[in-house]
């Protein structure tokens, strides 16, 4: 009988080696496609972090990590159908508006009964209300001011006394610039996101040729005059704190020395934390993302930051603790489950990890009404189990290194310090989402304006950003707190009661005005 011939030990080795090519490919190809429908996801689908697949392994909600931390939603039944009711989509007039009452009464001949005739008596009132809006009204503030002499002085004496009346120094010196006009520009911009190139049609459509440059001129000039007082103050009071969050987002200048305009800086962001009576939000800008600048700014600090994984806020000194970020390894599970086909979704590893991560906001969201000490007390019974179970869990599924789920994985092994100091005091946070949203006005502003023309209008933003999120954070609002500030400062007032936490909030006005029917037109 013949024998087959052994294949030959080349054969054996190019076989070996395609079989290896092929299971890279293969893995290659399935990372890409992961990466396209993540992408895919992330173009055409909702932002938010809620989940949609038939979750149930922990009966968690399919919340994104901040609705996790929020009141719940409320369905009722309105004349049979079952409909969600928030506080967020109940419209409700508020009620320190200024009330006009318009009196509909009956006239003289009209008060007979329409059946005996007999006089009719007022029995009672119905009313509805209705919201007014009145326009902005563009309008001259004229300032005349009386000049005096002495008459006799001037027919017999040397000299002639000239006596004026006083008059408010201007904001701006040769400018009709007033604080209530700057204090609408800053806001616009900085709270609604409307760029000055926007502003200058609205100002146009009014009938005043004001043009975006010297708009930006009013803004930097009372930065520099009057506001960096108070800015810097901020963080001299920001740094005495004991817990502060911080992040970082692009910023570009156009005109910096040494930098062409492509490179890009950064706004630097720092606020205080939920605990904190005085509520401050803090931006500075820089050329880059080094780690000098957090290492400047925190040189002073001791206590605990909330950061993201960034590696700058790890290499601090050591009086600092690290509190890492929930929400951002949430996002991290969360996004390898957007990237796996609809039907593999329910029950994935990525699903279960989720899943996992929204106990533990669950248990936050019960724990917020709870003093700094029964939170920590409450976080190391039920909280750190959970953490510990997850942690075990993640390190046992052995995910692909270069897959999402695996990059999730390697971010919660790499991070696993900075996470579990979250169990370390009670007045720590889950998650770095309150500077997150504190920074989105920012980003507002980066996306409508696009970059600074200078170095100095990159610092007046940051400055105008501190001072109008800071306001909102006390509950004043910002224009009125502007035009209080642009009023006071040039006067002279001290920096420290200019602070936004020093203000008392702006009293609305609630007078009731009675109107008769015949005031109306």
């Amino acid at each position: 009988m013949g024998h087959t011939a052994e294949p030959s030990t080349d054969y054996k080795k190019m076989y070996e080696e395609s079989l290896l090519e092929n299971s890279e490919l293969k893995q290659m190809v399935s990372l890409l496609k992961e990466q396209i429908r993540l992408l895919t996801h992330k173009r055409f689908s909702p932002s938010s972090e809620q989940l949609s697949g038939q979750l149930s392994l922990f009966d968690a909600l399919e919340l994104s990590a901040d609705d996790l931390l929020r009141e719940e939603t409320k369905i009722v039944d309105i004349k049979g159908h079952m409909r969600k009711r928030t506080r967020l989509t109940t419209d409700k007039l508020p009620d320190n508006l200024p009330v006009d009452i318009i009196k509909h009464e009956l006239n003289e001949s009209e008060c007979n009964c329409p059946k005996c005739k007999a006089k009719l008596h007022k029995m009672g009132e119905d009313s509805r209300d209705e919201l007014v809006i009145i326009p902005a009204q563009m309008r001259i503030r004229r300032h005349v001011r009386s000049v005096y002499a002495c008459r006799p002085c001037d027919k017999y004496g040397t000299e002639t006394p000239i006596v004026k009346a006083l008059m408010p120094e201007p904001v701006i010196k040769g400018s009709f610039a007033t604080p209530e006009a700057i204090a609408h520009i800053a806001t616009q911009k900085f709270m609604m996101g409307s760029p000055l190139y926007r502003q200058e049609k609205e100002w146009m459509h009014h009938g005043i040729p004001l043009s975006r440059q010297t708009m930006s001129n009013w803004l930097i000039y009372v930065s520099e005059n009057f506001l960096e007082s108070i800015y810097d103050a901020m963080k001299a009071r920001l740094i005495m704190k004991s817990v502060l969050h911080c992040d970082e987002t692009g910023w570009q200048v156009l005109h910096e020395e040494g930098r062409s305009a492509k490179q890009k800086g950064f706004m630097w962001h720092y606020r205080t934390s939920g605990d904190s009576e005085e509520q401050i939000v803090w931006f500075e800008y820089q050329k880059d993302r080094k780690g000098i600048h957090p290492q400047t700014f925190f040189k002073e600090f001791r206590g605990f930051i909330h950061c993201d994984g960034y590696k700058c806020y790890h290499n601090l000194h050591g009086d600092i603790v690290v509190v890492g970020c929930w929400a951002h390894l949430r996002r991290r599970f969360d996004e390898a489950l957007k990237a796996l086909p609809q039907k593999e979704r329910g029950g994935s590893l990525a699903a279960i990890g989720v899943e996992w991560l929204n106990r533990l906001f669950m248990l936050e969201r019960e724990f917020k009404d709870l003093s700094p000490d029964e939170r920590k007390e409450k976080r190391e019974s039920l909280s750190k189990p959970i953490m510990e179970d997850f942690f075990m869990w993640a390190d046992s599924i052995g995910a692909l290194p270069k897959s999402l789920l695996g990059k999730a994985v390697g971010y919660s092994q790499t991070q696993r310090g900075y996470l579990r100091a979250w169990l370390l005091d009670g007045r720590l946070e889950i998650s770095n989402n309150r500077a997150e949203r504190s920074i989105r006005p920012l980003v507002i502003v980066r996306k409508n304006s696009l970059f600074s023309n200078t170095l100095g209008g990159a610092r007046a933003n940051a400055v105008f950003l501190s001072l109008i999120a800071s306001a909102r954070e006390n509950g004043l609002n910002p224009y009125e707190y502007l035009v209080r500030v642009l009023k006071e400062a040039p006067t002279g007032a001290s920096v420290e009661s200019l602070l936004p936490w020093q203000q008392n909030r702006p009293a609305v006005g609630s007078a009731v005005q009675n109107i008769s029917s015949e005031d109306v037109v």
